[in-house]
């Protein structure tokens, strides 16, 4: 990249990209119907980190290393047990029983608590926005509800740093025009609820196009910028803008084309990666591969 305002695409010829994460000095990301994880060095060289039968979306690290992957469909969080197989998995948690709809994206933090967020309903234009839950699985894979009445709950970061004690964890609603915060404790709980940013007033529920067509910004991955500021790949506007706590928007990188989320990466963290893609729609995306993975310098 050349210039601030050069995007480069890293991937292509992809499915649909998600849950990007920066570690070891790789990209690694979701592409949900391929049913593969994979990772991307400075290079551009491409590994495949796992291959699994149902759809891959959040990731995550155990302590000890292993990678946790969140299997959307049949509600479980696997773990891959060995990092050259790219098909030893095992299950960490079943979720079955407590998700509201699919699994979606998924933040674990330094202890290996993993915060998994849900549907909530079938996601059609037409269907009827009802509430969905976040759920928390603790390190030994035991889990429960950490939070309910949440509007499609999706990307989260987790602000501050152990030594603070107490942290912030910060979900975005992305039928709810609004990133929504907690309290998060060194045990895995969810305390003194509150909106973090607000995009504007309330939208309806009446059904998904209604809500989308109220809504400011679609909020969907997030990911932490400088100065406790927050990325979010806003799905309505081909756009990942910088927002402060509040709601202010402080920078915007645009796109020529929908991005899903997003990350900051890089050998000096200034980079800025997006999931790319036409649209969000499954029918359109699952059997199509015009997806890909942009980056820009900020």
């Amino acid at each position: 990249m050349t210039n601030e305002s050069t995007i480069e695409t890293v991937l292509d010829g992809r499915a649909f990209l998600e849950c990007p994460r920066w570690r070891d000095g790789r990209l690694w990301v979701s592409d949900l119907y391929a049913h593969e994880v994979l990772s991307v060095g400075d290079g551009n060289d491409v590994r495949l980190e796992a291959r699994m039968a149902d759809q891959p979306s959040g990731l995550g690290w155990l302590p000890d290393g292993r990678l946790l992957i969140v299997s959307m469909v049949d509600g479980k969080v696997l773990v891959r047990d060995d990092a050259n197989d790219p098909e030893s998995m095992s299950e960490h948690a079943d979720l079955s029983r407590l998700a509201t709809g699919k699994l979606n994206d998924m933040t674990v933090d330094e202890r290996g608590h993993a915060f998994i967020s849900t549907f909530g309903f079938e996601f059609r234009s037409r269907s009827y926005v009802e509430s969905a839950v976040l759920l928390h699985v603790a390190p030994d894979g035991s889990s429960r509800v950490a939070a309910n009445d949440l509007l499609f709950p999706n990307g989260s970061v987790i602000l501050g740093s152990l030594d603070d004690g107490v942290r912030t964890f910060v979900v975005a609603e992305s039928m709810g025009n609004r990133l929504t915060a907690f309290d998060l404790d060194q045990a895995g709980a969810l305390t003194r609820r509150r909106v973090w940013a607000a995009f504007g007033p309330e939208v309806p529920r009446t059904s998904v196009r209604d809500a989308m067509a109220a809504s400011q910004v679609a909020p969907d991955g997030i990911c932490i910028g400088e100065n406790g500021t927050i990325w979010v790949a806003d799905a309505l506007n081909r756009r990942v803008i910088r927002v402060a706590e509040g709601g202010e928007v402080l920078d915007e990188k645009r796109f020529d084309t929908g991005v899903f989320a997003c990350a900051v990466g890089g050998a000096n963290r200034d980079v800025l990666f997006g999931c790319a893609a036409p649209s969000s729609s499954e029918h359109q995306r699952r059997d199509t591969r015009d997806a890909s993975l942009l980056a820009v310098r900020i």
